[in-house]
């Protein structure tokens, strides 16, 4: 049920991000004085409809996104003579730039919400866990373990029940120790004492550590156990040996939280982050088109190749079935920026495509003036139709290949 809520859940969100960005194009039109005839959420037959003013409200049968018609787009809209004074295409080109840039500003601004929102009620992912690597860390001890199971299947422990002491409590080792050498082998990091500890044949060891300035040489005896020491969903179960301890650094909190101002702060930072992630997952975005092929075909899907809504969705229902939210939030402005600088790309039908129409039409008609010519006036938008076709048909073969590979060979949170 918690994985099926949090799929339903991201699809809203969504949903309300795609219907923010044309109410953005609605209320900047507006306030320019162009006419709005319509607002609509989603596609198809209307469920039900209500009108204010000059705008008829309403909701469509297929949530798949929202749409709002404003009079006179182009010149080749028919236009009610009434509606003369109120078409899009006669206001100033830095007026239509805004009313066509509104839509991704409003996601920008969604974003930036989704990520101050999660810094102060939810918690951002600590710097101290994120920027910090124990493996290449010195082997300080933040945590000795009591005991270990006495049996392999089983998990937790308890002395009282006469589980056995761990090696590393049995070795009298206290968090705060530093760890300098396994076996006489030195151990300047914590990842080369839990490789040698992993790789350490049954029975005895020498470990020496420092405590308090002063240094100890002690006998340890490592626990054997099967552990599948792989990081993704394929098991890779091997007999290792292990201390039964934890490094300095794992008992940060994941998350945390901030107060509203330094909220803000923390909004902004990522944002920048996110933005540079954003641009440079579009550069590679070409030469991750084949891989969502091979993926298709059942070669084990690239976790860095695209995902379509379905598949954001998939994820956003795995990170709320374990509680996650974090991730959640996160990724839904992640999707938000995305939406939002792509959707500025100078291509039609994209609103980046009409920005660049509408300001080279600007520069055309002022180089023209320069020269003592006559206006050669607006572009001809059905000699552009091919074009517009070919955009649409290559963006909707891309988004109809990352549904279905979203579907048959889904990104999964251990595929991450």
């Amino acid at each position: 049920m918690a994985y099926t809520g949090g799929i339903i859940l991201f699809a809203l969100g969504i949903l309300i991000s795609v219907a923010l960005h044309e109410a953005g194009h609605m209320w900047s039109a507006r306030a320019f004085g162009m006419k709005v005839t319509r607002f609509f959420i989603g596609f198809g037959p209307t469920l039900f409809s209500f009108r204010r003013k000059e705008t008829e409200y309403g909701l469509k049968a297929i949530p798949a996104g929202a749409f709002v018609s404003i009079v006179g787009m182009t010149p080749l809209d028919e236009v009610d003579p009434a509606d003369e004074s109120k078409v899009f295409w006669k206001r100033p080109v830095w007026k239509r730039t805004i009313v066509l840039s509104a839509g991704s500003m409003m996601h920008f601004i969604l974003g930036i919400l989704l990520l101050w929102i999660t810094a102060v009620f939810v918690g951002l992912p600590n710097p101290e866990r994120v920027n910090y690597d124990a493996n290449k860390e010195p082997a300080v001890l933040a945590a000795v373990n009591d005991c270990v199971p006495a049996s392999p299947d089983s998990v937790n422990c308890s002395l009282e029940k006469g589980d056995p002491k761990s090696p590393a409590a049995a070795a009298g080792l206290k968090p705060g120790d530093r760890i300098t050498a396994f076996n006489g082998v030195g151990t300047p990091t914590y990842g080369e004492l839990v490789a040698l500890v992993r790789k350490a044949p049954a029975g005895p060891a020498s470990l020496t550590y420092v405590r308090d300035g002063r240094t100890v040489t002690t006998t340890v005896t490592p626990v054997r156990r099967n552990v599948d020491i792989s990081r993704t969903d394929k098991p890779n179960v091997q007999e290792v040996g292990f201390l039964g301890v934890s490094p300095k650094g794992s008992d940060a909190p994941l998350t945390v939280t901030y107060g509203p101002i330094d909220g803000v702060g923390q909004a902004l930072d990522y944002t920048g982050q996110i933005f540079a992630g954003t641009f440079r997952a579009i550069a590679n975005f070409p030469e991750k088109i084949p891989k969502l092929w091979d993926a298709l075909m059942g070669q084990e899907r690239d976790p860095e190749t695209p995902v379509s809504v379905v598949g954001a969705s998939r994820i956003g229902g795995e990170v709320v079935e374990r509680g996650i939210w974090p991730i959640f939030f996160l990724l839904l402005a992640n999707l938000n920026f995305f939406i939002g600088v792509f959707n500025l790309f100078p291509l039609l039908p994209l609103d980046g495509g009409h920005i660049a129409i509408a300001w080279f039409e600007k520069v055309r008609s002022w180089w023209a003036a320069k020269r003592g010519k006559p206006d050669p006036g607006r572009v001809d938008y059905t000699k552009l139709l091919p074009v517009t076709y070919a955009v649409v048909l290559i963006f909707g073969g891309i988004t109809l290949l990352t549904v279905a590979t979203d579907i048959i060979n889904p990104i999964t949170l251990t595929t991450r």
